[in-house]
């Protein structure tokens, strides 16, 4: 009998962020310590992203998903997420989508990041191949409008999170953990919950 996949999960950052930024490295070694393998890869050019070398990335790091494939966006990571998924070639799976504090049209705050949303993403696609979809967002995210997030959850026909006065969901507003992210990423891993 065949081994099933190990479990993976790729954790996209957002814009002037990084691998080490927010809660990212506390969600990767909650699940390491469950024998996940977790990769944050370092997105190009943070202060200035480009869209192309940031899916470039996106896209290799996640490799072809199956279903115990998990990919966890914040902001910026979000959109990226979408279109390395929408580009992925061939029949895939994914077991798990959760998506903070995302977008997937321009946000007023930050219209530098327009060339990201100039296109749609393959919303179809990705829900139609996605097992668990989740988004999570706050009522006063001053970076990404409320609306917008919401907006997203339901194009993906997602779960929906609110974090009252979460704002971005970043590390310097207080949110170094984010267990409403770690327990949808858990749980569409088949893993007990903490």
């Amino acid at each position: 009998m065949p081994q099933p996949s190990p479990a993976r999960v790729v954790v996209l950052h957002g814009y002037r962020a990084s691998p080490d930024a927010h809660w990212f490295g506390w969600l990767a070694d909650d699940l390491r310590a469950d024998g996940v393998d977790v990769a944050i890869p370092a997105l190009p050019a943070p202060q200035a992203p480009e869209p192309g070398a940031w899916l470039h990335v996106a896209r290799a790091a996640i490799g072809v998903p199956d279903e115990r494939t998990v990919v966890v966006g914040h902001s910026l990571g979000c959109v990226t997420a979408l279109h390395a998924l929408s580009r992925t070639p061939g029949d895939w799976r994914l077991g798990g989508l959760v998506l903070a504090s995302g977008f997937d049209a321009t946000p007023s705050a930050v219209p530098e990041v327009a060339p990201f949303t100039a296109r749609a993403a393959d919303h179809d696609r990705v829900v139609a191949a996605t097992a668990a979809r989740h988004v999570v967002g706050s009522d006063d995210d001053a970076v990404v409008e409320p609306a917008l997030t919401r907006a997203l959850a339901e194009r993906l026909s997602a779960t929906f999170d609110l974090v009252p006065g979460g704002g971005h969901l970043l590390g310097r507003e207080g949110f170094t953990t984010l267990p409403v992210v770690r327990d949808r990423v858990r749980a569409a891993l088949g893993l007990a919950p903490r």
